[in-house]
């Protein structure tokens, strides 16, 4: 598929705030510091469409952005890092929980590593949590431009093991050169645009 059209809709702090005009999702998360707004301008071909913090974990919001007014792209908070504050953690918990928890028209979550490094605890966490709440997962490893094609397929193999995911599953990407764009782009989001239906809006 083509991205034509992206637009940011709304920066959520409730499920009150959620667009209620059941068009499905796919939600992206990672750590604060893995490049995910990186990748999200890169697919669709926008420079700032999601913003690039200078601070890591400083958004505790959910954004929602509407891909070709079909379906939306969610980008959720970054988790992980460290000079957040307990009561900060606990709060981007609940808001997590409250998103993941029974959101029927959420079909997908990614999520985003480091491509240099084995994933951490916390990315373990995540990957369970989706996997709990039965949703698809699709794992993309960033920043793939600073390592080698020795060190990915190495790196690769150590992902794969730490987070429980199959090939089809894992995706390397680097937001500068983009090169697997359109491959990814249709990973992501194919299947999401050919089974969207309109449905009734859903009480919040």
């Amino acid at each position: 598929m083509e991205i034509k059209k992206a637009e940011f809709i709304i920066s959520a702090a409730s499920r009150s705030q959620y667009p209620q005009d059941g068009r499905v999702e796919v939600a992206f998360v990672g750590r604060s510091n893995v490049g995910k707004s990186s990748i999200i301008n890169a697919l669709t071909n926008r420079k700032s469409l999601a913003k690039v913090g200078n601070t890591p974990g400083k958004t505790r919001l959910i954004n929602f952005f509407l891909i070709n007014d079909d379906f939306y792209l969610v980008d959720l908070p970054g988790y992980g890092y460290a000079k957040v504050s307990k009561g900060e953690k606990e709060k981007w918990g609940r808001l997590m929980e409250d998103y993941l928890t029974g959101r029927e028209t959420l079909k997908k979550v990614v999520l985003l590593v480091d491509s240099r490094h084995k994933p951490t605890e916390d990315d373990v966490m995540m990957i369970e949590w989706i996997r709990y709440h039965g949703y698809d997962i699709q794992v993309i490893a960033t920043k793939a431009d600073k390592i080698s094609r020795n060190e990915m397929q190495k790196n690769k193999k150590i992902i794969k093991e730490t987070l429980k995911v199959r090939d089809e599953e894992l995706f390397f990407f680097s937001s500068t050169k983009r090169e697997g764009k359109e491959e990814l782009i249709n990973k992501l989001f194919d299947d999401l645009s050919a089974n969207n239906n309109i449905a009734e809006p859903m009480e919040s």
